[in-house]
Formats: structure tokens, sequence, C-alpha cells
């Protein structure tokens, strides 16, 4: 039996590759002929750099930038010849608040600037961004202004960081990274297609995950409706309702504006260039994953691409998780076979091993005929 073993990370505590490994553990001590592949996915979040790494080449640059608070940090990227992968969430995701209180209308994206500066300066022309797991909400601007945009309120100064900051943007003058931009393609790698702004937008939809309570998503939506106009009327590019614009605290809608991104769906391009599909068509089986598994796991997330794929294919699936919401006929209408739960556990990956452990040989007793 051939399967194939493809995790997303679980989100703060496994890697996709620790997941991998632990799944891969489970099945060899479960059915010691199996020949079983572990192929990490990503959808432009947390992973993103391990997943493209074994297919991209290259190596792990490690640059000092600031952090979501100001506060400078190591973040990694991975240059591949002319092409760099960026992490957004290494250099201003929520897990880098270094489990200090979050403070979203502060919270700044100027560290995946700096490191898009960082890979042009080494010679990339092509600056592939995930966009995913951020603490900013401010659609981008300080992003931009690392790059060097200027981004000046009514007097002429520099905007404040974060989306309190962005809220009272008025002029952008492209400084010195008009210049630096030629010759350069940029790609952001969304997992949702929300918009920046509106009822489905990034203050209300994910605001409160960054720490805004209700009084935080009104002004963050009101200062993301103003930069939004504001970027409008100085570069011409509409932003507000932008499908994908609301990813990473509206860095998609920055990236669109300030770079001419183009904003692409994470988990296709990542799978696609991981030949996912190929791989899958030749396995008997798929086993994927993630920590929370629910309905956001089929609005752009990695597994739940990876299960459509499945499905379309007519491949038996299991999904092993540290939590699902999901139960019954809807574990089977996105073709589902298996549901392995682990919870929470101090070892992560010994709990994902173990809850497959108890689960698999029943499951492969049914499926096998053996």
């Amino acid at each position: 039996m051939r399967i194939l073993i493809a995790p997303n990370a679980f989100k703060g505590t496994l890697s996709a590759g620790e997941a991998g490994a632990a799944a891969a553990g489970a099945v060899k001590e479960v059915l010691p002929s199996a020949r079983a592949e572990v192929l990490p996915i990503a959808d432009g979040g947390d992973g993103l750099l391990e997943a493209l790494r074994p297919v991209l080449g290259g190596r792990l640059v490690t640059s000092r930038v600031e952090g979501p608070l100001g506060r400078k940090l190591a973040a990694r990227w991975l240059l591949a010849g002319r092409a760099a992968v960026i992490e957004m969430s290494e250099a201003a995701g929520l897990r880098r608040m270094g489990g200090r209180a979050l403070r979203p209308m502060e919270a700044t994206t100027a560290g995946v600037g700096g490191l898009m500066l960082e890979a042009v300066r080494r010679g990339a022309k092509e600056l592939v961004i995930g966009l995913g797991g951020s603490a900013s909400n401010d659609g981008g601007a300080g992003c931009a202004q690392a790059f060097g945009f200027s981004l000046l309120d009514a007097a002429g100064r520099p905007v404040p960081p974060g989306a309190a900051g962005a809220g009272l943007l008025k002029r952008i003058l492209p400084g010195s990274a008009a210049a630096r931009l030629r010759g350069v393609k940029v790609t952001g790698l969304a997992d949702v297609r929300n918009p920046l702004c509106g009822r489905l937008g990034s203050a209300r939809v994910f605001g409160p995950q960054k720490g805004a309570g209700p009084r935080e998503v009104a002004a963050m939506e009101k200062a993301l409706r103003d930069y939004a106009a504001a970027v409008r009327r100085e570069l011409g590019v509409s932003i507000s309702s932008l499908p994908g614009g609301a990813a990473a605290g509206g860095l998609g809608a920055g990236l669109a504006a300030f770079f001419g991104a183009s904003l692409e769906d994470g988990s296709s391009f990542v799978l696609s260039r991981l030949g996912f599909e190929r791989k899958l068509a030749a396995a008997d089986l798929l086993i994927t994953g993630e920590g929370r598994f629910d309905e956001q796991t089929f609005y752009g997330k990695a597994p739940g691409a990876a299960l459509a794929a499945a499905k379309r294919l007519g491949k038996p699936a299991v999904v092993v998780c540290g939590r699902s919401l999901l139960r019954g006929g809807a574990l089977r209408r996105r073709g589902v076979s298996l549901l392995v739960e682990a919870g929470a556990a101090r070892d992560e990956a010994g709990a994902v091993r173990r809850a497959l452990v108890k689960a698999l040989p029943g499951f492969l007793r049914g499926l096998t005929g053996c």
C-alpha cells in the first residue's frame, strides 16, 4: 500500500514536517509493509518555507528586521536563485508577539517590508509572500514604509505604526521604492478571499483573532476605509473590495497597491509546485491534517484543498487533527473517510502518533479486506 502523508502545520504546536513524521511513524508501526511518503503542505501561512524549499532548493537566510511591535527580531526567508519566498508570519506573525498582550491597532507589518528589501538587495527578481498568521491589521502600510515608500499624514509626517496610523494616511510618495521595484515580480499567497473592508473584511472577521474588541474593530474598520480611500486617490488603485485583500491583516491589499502584486490562492500555488495531485494519483490513501479542523479548512486552507483533490481522484482520506468541529455527514460530504483527533497534549507529536496507531488498524482492515 502506498500512503501519501500531507499535513499542514498544527499552528503553535507542530510543524508540518513534525506532524508528517509522527504520522509516518504510526503507519510504520501499524503497517510495516506500506510505502509512506511525507509531503508537508501549506497555504501561505505557517510552514510555507518548509513546504517549498524541497522543490525550489536555495538556502534559508536569516535577517534582523522590525517585529510586530517594533522590537528587532531574526526572521528566516528562502533565497533560491533569483526567487525569494517570505513567510510574513516570520516577521509580523502572532507567534512573534513573545507572549505579550496583543495590540492589533499598533502592530505593524514593517518586518515584512524589511525582508522584501533585503531580498531585492540580494538580487531577487521574484518575491513570493505567504500571507497568514498576522498580528497586524495595518493594510500593509508598515510593509510599504519599510521598503521605502513615504506614507504621510495631513501634516506631512510619517504615519505611525499599525491600523491606527494607516487611517491617518493622506499622501504617498514613492521615495526609493520605485527604483527598487523595477523588474521585480511580487506574488501574494492568500488563504482567504475576504476583502479589506466591509462585513466580511479584515477588521470585522479577523480583528478579533488579533485581540481586537468591539470598539477596536469599529475603529479599525474606519481606519482601513480611510486608508483605502487615500490609496485610491494617491495611487489610483482600488483595494477596499479586492478579493484576498484581507489576507494577513490587509497585507494582501497593501501588496497589490504598492507593489503591483497578484494575489493567488496559496493552497493551489503550493500544491501545484509540489506535484501533489500526481503523487496522490499514485497513492492508495491520503493522510492530511492540521491543529483545528472545521469549516474554515475548506475556505482556502491546504488540508481542504488536499481533501478536495482526494475526492476528485476517488482516494480514501484520513484527517488527523488536534480537534475537529465537524462530524458525521459533514465529514462524508467532504470526502473524509476517517477522522482521528489527537486532542491536546504536552507531546503533540506523540499524541498524533498514538491516536493514529489506535485508529488505523481497523480502518485499514476495512479498506483492504484483510
